[in-house]
């Protein structure tokens, strides 16, 4: 029987009611998922207290585990197989140019224990905090780029396995999905995951060494000198695969010691980026080369791309070998997952009004745009891969540019002139008209330079594809005058 006090419960108040308790139960869950270690944290800086990560080496291994698998594999076939070089040439093409190009994303992993701040959000002390988003755009166009591939590549190789019983698109599924638990829990079992992961990589695909060795004596002689053009777009794609690992280097070592030595973290990443990237493309080199004259591998890889060639050659092992070719399909999810939690900070930068949403929800998101697209792009590969990386390394030339000379002109090189309390206010951070300016004059120059399958540049033309080395150039050169405007104009830092 109700009292004069009480009063009857209106639509409104049951609708805040219930909005009330939702609110509850998902802040539960969200709880919950903290209490098992799944990473919530977005692109918010990480406090120096927050950086308290001594296990310095697990660096070495995110980037060893994350290039140790069939994609530098696939991308060093494409040497012979694309480019119609030798074995010779594509090696040394192989070798200079990642002892080359590893250096920016080494470099860059050392600003994490620095500053606590992710490599975009760093990017915006020169870009701006609008004008960092057109970055963000090319940098989530070529880490969802190599998502789809190595989901392709892990697909194919399943597919290749089950002997027609599994479709590529339901091996990429497979491989997209077990990715996103990897990186959904992120920065503490991504690290544990890419520790150890490598291990069985490194074991299988010294059996296929050991069991192809004896075609190995078919690799035929070059019947002529290399062409210059050729070793120059093949040395594009190289560059292609690592440079792009630039754009987000630091975003797995901000939660390290502040103190820790730049040189080791470098040290740690370099020789993590270079042992595994040059072997595997080295030995897809050799495998390529080899391919025309051992009809198995060459009947598997028109039935199951790179995946069939290496089941061809794992094949002597027989049950055995397929085993492996499984396991050899999954070391792609190192790869993905790493990429999955950097797609998922990009996307928060990209519209920074989600910033407040758990940073695991972007990692669904990616898995959700990645799954269909590879779907799609799965049966041409080859002209898909080299396509893809020969583009994506000439943005990436102008970024590392622009952000290098911001800190060591403009920032002095010293820590202390990152103002970090700044990050997340557009009128303290530069307004970024010059790194958008001088990243277009680069990307303005490669466009001519460049020598891919559907398009030469007149500068192309007569000296082969040296597109991301003039972008580079063309913004070393532009980018300090602007910048040195864009302080007059704007009075920021």
């Amino acid at each position: 029987m109700s009292t004069a006090d009480e009063k009857p419960v209106g639509a409104e108040e049951k609708y805040a009611q219930s909005e009330s308790i939702e609110q509850g139960r998902r802040r539960g869950w969200q709880r919950r998922l903290l209490e098992w270690g799944v990473e919530a944290r977005g692109i918010r800086p990480v406090l120096i207290e927050e950086r308290t990560d001594e296990q310095y080496s697990k660096i070495f291994f995110i980037w060893f585990s994350a290039s140790f698998n069939l994609l530098p594999f696939s991308a060093g076939s494409l040497g012979p197989i694309a480019f119609g070089l030798s074995l010779r040439d594509s090696c040394l093409v192989i070798l200079f140019f990642n002892l080359l190009c590893c250096v920016p994303a080494a470099y860059l992993s050392t600003w994490g224990p620095k500053l606590g701040l992710r490599q975009m959000v760093q990017a915006r002390y020169s870009f701006g905090y609008f004008g960092v988003i057109a970055a963000v755009l090319l940098n989530l166009i070529g880490m969802t780029g190599f998502c789809i591939l190595d989901c392709i590549l892990g697909g194919q190789t399943l597919a290749a396995v089950a002997d027609g019983n599994l479709s590529w698109s339901i091996g990429i599924v497979i491989i997209a999905v077990v990715s996103l638990l990897v990186s959904f829990a992120g920065w503490k079992l991504l690290h544990w995951y890419e520790r150890v992961a490598w291990i069985p990589v490194l074991i299988i695909f010294l059996i296929a060494v050991g069991l192809g060795a004896k075609d190995f004596r078919h690799i035929p002689a070059p019947a002529e000198p290399a062409d210059a053009q050729l070793v120059l777009s093949f040395a594009a794609v190289i560059a292609g695969f690592v440079l792009t690992w630039s754009p987000l280097a630091s975003d797995f070592s901000c939660y390290m010691r502040p103190e820790v030595p730049s040189k080791r973290i470098f040290c740690y990443s370099y020789l993590g980026l270079v042992l595994p990237t040059v072997t595997l493309q080295s030995f897809g080199a050799l495998v390529g080369a080899c391919l025309a004259s051992v009809p198995e591998w060459e009947a598997g890889n028109k039935t199951g791309g790179v995946g069939g060639i290496l089941e061809a050659m794992l094949s002597p092992a027989k049950g055995f070998g397929k085993f492996l070719t499984v396991l050899l399909a999954l070391s792609v999810m190192g790869n993905v997952a790493a990429t999955f939690y950097s797609i998922s900070l990009n996307m928060q930068i990209l519209m920074p009004v989600l910033v407040v949403v758990p940073r695991y929800v972007f990692s669904i998101l990616a898995t959700a745009i990645v799954i269909p697209l590879s779907i799609v792009g799965a049966h041409s590969f080859y002209s898909t891969l080299s396509n893809f990386l020969g583009l994506i390394g000439y943005w990436a030339s102008a970024f590392i540019a622009i952000v290098l000379e911001e800190h060591f002109i403009f920032r002095k090189g010293a820590v202390e002139r990152y103002a970090l309390a700044n990050w997340n206010i557009p009128g303290k951070l530069p307004s970024g008209v010059a790194a958008l300016v001088a990243g277009m004059c680069g990307i303005g120059i490669a466009i001519p330079s460049m020598d891919q399958v559907w398009y030469r540049g007149p500068i192309a033309e007569k000296t082969g594809d040296i597109g991301f080395e003039l972008a580079f150039a063309v913004t070393m050169v532009v980018y300090p005058p602007l910048r040195l405007l864009e302080k007059r104009l704007w009075k920021n830092v």
